[in-house]
């Protein structure tokens, strides 16, 4: 899949994904409200779980954090997300945005991510880019490579943001390739990626490694049918009898 030199990409899309590079804590407006409202209510009457797999649209999504404990006060910095319809990857339907922070980023995280304090100073509220998030995925599921650590993060960024429990279905890749390859015995995002000899790029960047993820993804979701499974409730209920 061809993507045009990441980090131009990268720069065009956050100019054009961040509208607000405001610093401080606001109030929501009205309009944002009943964004959410009308979110919760859509995810409520849709059942993404008898759509048939060739057909579902997921977004697939990626978060760098400051830590691995939202409980403890680690933040989220960026978050990066695209569309995946059925097998296929729409290479055009992406998000980025970092994350505003008044923390200091942990050095060990700077050298991880490559994100540092001082471009979080003018970067939007987690409000506003969860907002502009929820926006982009509508009601479609989440899915994220050992989805654990984004689960938390973005139930506990739902609640002390917004007071409301977070909605979405968050789908954890390992559901798929613990169905496809049992005796595989890789974890890593990384590892999978080489195994399939998928190109890793842009590792421990939101956007990149949400692109890698959607490579996995697609490959699995071809694996899966061909094992007879026709949507996401056949894979739940093969799920449980491992």
């Amino acid at each position: 899949m061809a993507f045009e030199p990441f980090v131009q990409f990268v720069r065009g899309l956050h100019g054009k994904v961040n509208t607000s590079g405001m610093g401080g804590n606001q109030g929501l407006s009205f309009q944002q409200v009943a964004f959410l409202r009308q979110i919760h209510r859509d995810l409520q009457q849709e059942d993404k779980l008898t759509v048939p797999l060739d057909e579902l649209s997921v977004v697939v999504f990626d978060i760098e954090t400051t830590g691995f404990y939202p409980d403890q006060g680690d933040e989220i910095i960026s978050l990066g997300a695209i569309k995946v319809e059925g097998g296929t990857i729409r290479e055009n339907e992406l998000f980025y945005s970092l994350v505003f922070t008044k923390n200091e980023v942990p050095e060990k995280i700077q050298e991880l991510t490559g994100i540092n304090s001082e471009m979080l100073k003018n970067a939007p509220l987690l409000s506003e880019v969860l907002i502009q998030f929820f926006e982009f995925a509508k009601g479609n599921p989440l899915v994220a490579h050992h989805a654990n650590h984004e689960k938390a993060f973005m139930h506990t960024a739902s609640w002390k943001q917004f007071r409301t429990p977070f909605k979405h279905r968050i789908i954890d890749t390992s559901f798929l390739y613990r169905l496809a390859e049992p005796d595989l015995r890789l974890t890593r995002l990384e590892d999978l990626c080489e195994y399939h000899q998928i190109a890793v790029t842009d590792r421990h960047h939101a956007l990149g490694d949400a692109v890698l993820t959607a490579k996995l993804w697609s490959l699995y979701i071809k694996k899966i049918q061909a094992l007879g499974c026709r949507t996401l409730r056949d894979v739940y209920d093969r799920l449980a009898k491992l």
